[in-house]
This record gives C-alpha cells, sequence and structure tokens, in this order.
C-alpha cells in the first residue's frame, strides 16, 4: 500500500540500493487553521493542521520511492507554515522554509531509510505549531519487505501521541509546558478508550493470536512516552521502525519526542483478550494516553487494513 491520500505517478530508477524500481509518490497537502474536535465528547479547540486534521495524512512510501511535496497555506490562514520531514534529508534553508498564507511549497526527497517518521511544522515557533496539532507519520516500508526479523503482520494500526494545552496558552508557555491538559492520541483524548471515557466509540481490535503491528510515534514538544501493553508484552520491537534495528520481548520502550517506534503484541490464540496500550507516565495516561486492543473473534475485519491504520 502506498499513501492513502496521493496520487501515484510509476517511474523507473535505476540505484545502487536494493531497490529496482521505485516510484514517485505525489503528495499535497493543505494547511489549515480550524476549529478541531479534541475529545469523544465533542469539545473543539483552535488548532493548526495539515488538511484539517490531527494528526496530519498518513503517507506510506517504499525504500527508495521519490517523494514529489506540495504544501499550500491557505490564503485564509493568519501564520506562515512550512513541513519538516524527519525521513529527508534535504536544506532546512531551502525545502523546510516557511511560507506566508496564500503561497505554496514544492520539493522532492528520496526515502532513503525505511522507518516511521514524524513529519511536522518547523516555523516559529516551533513548540507552538507542533502542539496546535501540526504533526502526522510517514512510513517507509523497507526495500527487502519482510524477513524473519520483520515478519507481515495481520494488523497495522497508527497511533500518534501529542499534547493538549489550554486554549490561549501562549507559544513561550508552551515551550515550558505551562498550560497542559492533556495528551492526545490521534487527536483526541481516550481516544479509543471507552473504560476511561464513556463517550469513547471506538477501540483497536483483532482476533485472538494475530500479530497486531503498532506504527508509534511521539509528536509532544517536552516529555518521552514510555510505551508499554498492558496484560502483553511486545513481541518484537523496531527502534525507528527499521527491521535493523530489533529487540524482542520488551515491556515497556521509552520513546524521545519526534522520535517512532515499530512494535508487534501477539494476543493468546485460545481465547479472547484485552489490552491497553498505555503511555506509562501516569500523567499522560490518565489524561488521555490509553487506547484499547480487543481481541475477540468477531474483530471488525477492516480494522488495522487498508485506509483503517489510522482510525479516525
Amino acid at each position: 500500500m502506498k499513501s492513502l491520500l496521493t496520487n501515484l505517478t510509476l517511474a523507473t530508477a535505476i540505484c545502487t540500493s536494493p531497490v529496482l524500481w521505485a516510484e514517485t509518490i505525489k503528495v499535497d497537502m493543505t494547511v489549515k487553521e480550524v476549529d478541531v474536535v479534541v475529545d469523544n465528547a465533542g469539545t473543539t479547540q483552535a488548532m493548526w493542521t495539515y488538511n484539517g486534521t490531527i494528526p496530519g495524512p498518513l503517507v506510506r512510501v517504499k525504500q527508495g520511492d521519490v517523494v514529489d511535496f506540495t504544501l499550500l497555506n491557505h490564503a485564509d490562514n493568519e501564520q506562515s507554515h512550512s513541513m519538516d520531514f524527519h525521513a529527508a534529508r534535504v536544506d532546512v534553508l531551502d525545502e523546510f522554509e516557511s511560507i506566508k498564507p496564500g503561497q505554496t511549497k514544492q520539493f522532492t526527497f528520496k526515502a532513503e531509510y525505511p522507518g516511521v517518521f514524524i513529519y511536522h511544522c518547523g516555523s516559529d515557533s516551533m513548540a507552538e505549531h507542533i502542539a496546535r496539532g501540526m504533526y502526522g507519520v510517514i512510513i517507509v516500508d523497507p526495500a527487502e519487505g519482510y524477513s524473519e526479523n520483520f515478519p507481515k503482520a495481520d494488523r497495522e494500526y497508527v497511533l500518534v501521541q501529542g499534547d493538549l494545552f489550554a486554549p490561549g496558552t501562549s507559544a513561550d508557555d508552551m515551550k515550558m509546558g505551562n498550560g497542559w491538559k492533556g495528551a492526545l492520541v490521534n487527536g483526541r483524548q481516550f481516544h479509543y478508550d471507552p473504560v476511561h471515557d464513556p463517550n469513547a466509540s471506538q477501540t483497536l481490535e483483532s482476533r485472538p493470536g494475530e500479530r497486531v503491528r503498532i506504527h508509534f510515534v511521539n509528536a509532544m514538544i517536552n516529555e518521552a512516552a514510555a510505551f508499554h501493553p498492558i496484560a502483553g508484552i511486545w513481541e518484537q520491537v523496531w527502534d525507528n521502525g527499521n527491521p535493523k534495528n530489533v529487540a524482542w520481548g520488551l515491556q515497556t520502550v521509552e520513546v524521545p519526542p519526534a522520535h517512532g517506534l515499530t512494535l508487534d503484541i501477539v494476543s493468546p490464540a485460545d481465547r479472547p483478550t484485552n489490552n491497553a496500550l498505555v503511555d506509562h507516565r501516569m500523567k499522560h495516561a490518565l489524561n488521555g494516553a490509553i487506547s484499547v486492543l480487543m481481541n475477540h473473534a468477531a474483530a471488525d475485519p477492516k480494522k488495522g487494513r487498508g485506509d483503517q491504520q489510522l482510525l479516525r
């Protein structure tokens, strides 16, 4: 699967990497300063976004592909904005420059390293732009595909953890952590947790015994996440999502700001079970960073596949 949001243009690439065939992936995003729902009760808050959602659109390419990216800063916006792809090797003063409302910025980069990477706005104040919701994920699938140390998963979910600050919090206060209200998972507090929030209408799902792959990105501006599967163990963990960086049988993994991991969990095959995927820093967990994974025979066959890897 390539990007969930882009038009695809096939191209032939000759290179020295294992990639013999590459594609040029056209990705277009528009910055929108809009009111966004930030909890399961429907509370809205003024945020800054890519394409009107937090996180922004999921981009998925293959190692060796060329990303042809265009950013539009909508004319109705008040702020300058930019794009910083952590999967790119370019010039921070050129490709990642800020553009004013009504302007566009186009650049290309080759996805040379496999993994799960954050993208975010780098305009001043960077702390405020990220904290207001300007972040997303680009997954670069390895050129060599699956292997014994990087097996194919039955389902895949993308979880992005960010901050929620009180309305009106200044950029300087955000930078220092003042005015912090809670943690957002894919844009909402307790997004997939009906245990702690009766308004939550979604959970992650799988069938007993399935290998569930979590692509986790920490978009919080100041604090690391201690990611743990309650009632489970991470079967395999790939730092930065790179198949070469594999560890086995971990209980809790530290994910610094602006970093990502890919983690597999396999539930018992002989009975239905549930896991709570939490940031074990209780400040984060009990203010929004808990996601329930239900493992049962009637699991929705669409969840964790196709366009339901990042559940809105």
